[in-house]
């Protein structure tokens, strides 16, 4: 692992951790092992064979998986793997909205039986209708923050659709920490309405649990990488946020076919170094943000 300081030197002070990915099951798992959910198939490779080679070539030394939604709430193929590698990685697991209220019960099972350390709300799982402030909701939101375990929210419709909802929730249950995947689908504002949309992203600052993801790059960026356009959100992300609240994820194994693994890593230095960002912001974004707020303790 290294990455450049302001002279441009190498580090080895801090582990490179990638905040935000996912796996899946290979075809022949599938067929045997960790089906796909029906109707869910994916359309390019994400076993954790490959995310070794990448993160090898990389220099990434562990990772947060989400759970994907080609097993929706089956995580026995992502459960497996972090049982397989405590020290490499951390899992997310993705939050039941069923209107019975079974996904509590499962969600809690997934943190106090199977190690999960974050939970992602993907609003359009929600029965039709329903908001994510809905009983279900908040019940869940409300035990992720009792459990101590991260919320990360899905946008990826943007978040002028749910950004009430997330502001609702933070108010009402302010000890549950907040991940904002992929900033929010924030693009680099072109005219008013979207410079409108960056500032609600910003605006959340205010709420001191809530953190962002400098991640997917290529799902925000209008250009190819470096994805240099992303320099002044970046720039505004650290000044509101600070850089203990933000953290890079590549959005694996997506990113391996928009722009390369590794590709995308560099990305995030190359942003860094044009925006002139201290070797110790670099450091928090790369990796301590999220390693600390985890706990982990990573491993050779």
């Amino acid at each position: 692992m290294s990455m450049e300081s302001e002279s441009g030197t190498l580090l080895r002070s801090t582990r490179v951790f990638d905040s935000h990915l996912h796996i899946w099951a290979s075809p022949e798992e599938a067929a045997t092992k960790f089906p796909y959910c029906p109707g869910q198939k994916p359309t390019l490779p994400g076993d954790v064979n490959l995310l070794f080679q990448c993160m090898e070539e990389a220099g990434v030394d562990g990772a947060l998986i989400v759970q994907p939604i080609f097993h929706m709430f089956d995580h026995s193929l992502v459960t497996s793997v972090l049982k397989k590698y405590p020290t490499k990685f951390v899992g997310c697991c993705l939050a039941n909205p069923a209107g019975d209220g079974r996904g509590i019960n499962q969600f809690e099972h997934l943190v106090l039986q199977d190690g999960y350390r974050a939970v992602r709300f993907n609003p359009t799982l929600w029965p039709s209708g329903e908001k994510m402030t809905n009983e279900i909701g908040k019940a869940l939101f409300s035990k992720a923050g009792e459990l101590k375990v991260p919320v990360g929210f899905l946008c990826m419709k943007g978040l002028d659709p749910y950004i009430s909802e997330i502001e609702q929730l933070c108010t009402e249950f302010p000890s549950t920490v907040v991940l904002i995947d992929h900033l929010g689908f924030c693009k680099p504002p072109t005219n008013d309405e979207e410079g409108r949309l960056f500032s609600q992203l910003l605006n959340l600052s205010r709420f001191p649990q809530v953190y962002v993801k400098f991640s997917a790059l290529f799902r925000v960026s209008r250009l190819q990488s470096p994805f240099l356009d992303l320099c002044p959100l970046l720039s505004q992300v650290v000044s509101s946020f600070g850089a203990n609240r933000v953290m890079w994820g590549s959005d694996f194994p997506y990113a391996v076919v928009e722009c390369g693994y590794k590709e995308e890593k560099e990305a995030v230095q190359q942003i860094a170094n044009e925006i002139s960002l201290s070797s110790s912001d670099i450091e928090w974004i790369m990796g301590r943000t999220v390693t600390q707020l985890f706990q982990v303790q990573l491993t050779s």
